[in-house]
């Protein structure tokens, strides 16, 4: 059964720091892009962070750039989205989604791309 649970998520302060985490089972973890994408209310799903299979390879929203940052533990079949300097509009729904590498490369910000989704988490930025 494949599955992917994120945890992590809660209610932090404007300047805090989340870290979050997508276990992922029932697949092979090492042959799959992974992303966080997040979902504001009244918005639509958006990308946050991909990272390749190879580990090397990390891509990032403008809005989260050198404030967040994506890592992944193939041994562990973990990928991790550390969040610091959150800000009260980093304040969604946040979303681990797998992809094939063949699928995905190139096109990682694009959420069709991706066929497995966890059931998010929320994060909540305020004071």
């Amino acid at each position: 059964q494949v599955q992917l649970v994120e945890s992590g998520g809660g209610l932090e302060q404007p300047g805090g720091s989340l870290r979050l985490s997508c276990a992922a089972s029932g697949f092979t973890f090492s042959n799959y892009f992974m992303s966080w994408f997040r979902q504001a209310p009244g918005k639509e799903r958006e990308f946050v962070a991909a990272i390749s299979i190879s580990v090397l390879d990390t891509y990032y929203a403008d809005s989260v750039k050198g404030r967040f940052a994506i890592s992944r533990d193939n041994a562990k079949n973990t990928v991790y989205l550390q969040m610091n300097n959150l800000k009260p509009e980093d304040s969604a729904v946040y979303y681990c989604a797998a992809g094939p590498a063949s699928r995905v490369s190139g096109s990682y910000s694009m959420p069709y791309k991706y066929n497995k989704w966890g059931q998010g988490t929320q994060v909540s930025v305020s004071t």
